[in-house]
């Protein structure tokens, strides 16, 4: 068996007048993340994770953000999509860890929403996704509210 690692990023900044998608989950918040997609950092990050593991680049290569297709997309179509390339090219997820650096809203009580949509996107199982959120203590353009950061760290094999 063949085991791979791979590591995704993303950042989008915080805006008014946008929806908050966090993991596939509706949040409630005045506060949305701009980007040509639902920005939705977290599945951005896996989506990245996977595709580097798989040595297949990276998410803006496969749904480039000049394409209008994928304008305002629903970012769980991305995942699901890069799940489906990384499977046809005999590779199967293991595990997934992911965090999400955020001041506000608190994102602990939909943790388990997310992790629950995540895995019948991908097809796994709830206990091979960790989720975990956590503040930057006021430092950086986090800690300032001006937008979200998500990093995955994901194991795949064939």
């Amino acid at each position: 068996m063949k085991i791979r690692v791979g590591f995704g990023y993303d950042v989008h900044r915080l805006v008014q007048g946008r929806e908050l998608w966090l993991g596939g989950v509706r949040i409630n918040s005045p506060f949305g993340l701009q980007g040509h997609s639902d920005a939705d950092v977290l599945i951005h990050a896996v989506c990245d994770a996977l595709l580097g593991a798989a040595n297949m680049r990276d998410i803006g290569f496969h749904f480039p953000d000049k394409d209008t297709e994928y304008k305002d997309i629903d970012s769980k179509i991305l995942l699901k999509k890069t799940v489906e390339l990384i499977r046809e090219a005999g590779y199967s997820i293991e595990n997934i860890d992911c965090i999400i650096c955020a001041e506000q809203p608190k994102l602990n009580p939909h943790i388990t929403s997310m992790q629950a949509v995540l895995a019948l996107v991908m097809g796994i199982s709830t206990d091979d996704i960790s989720i975990k959120a956590t503040t930057s203590e006021k430092l950086g353009f986090v800690g300032k509210e001006e937008g979200m950061a998500a990093y995955a760290v994901v194991l795949i094999s064939k």
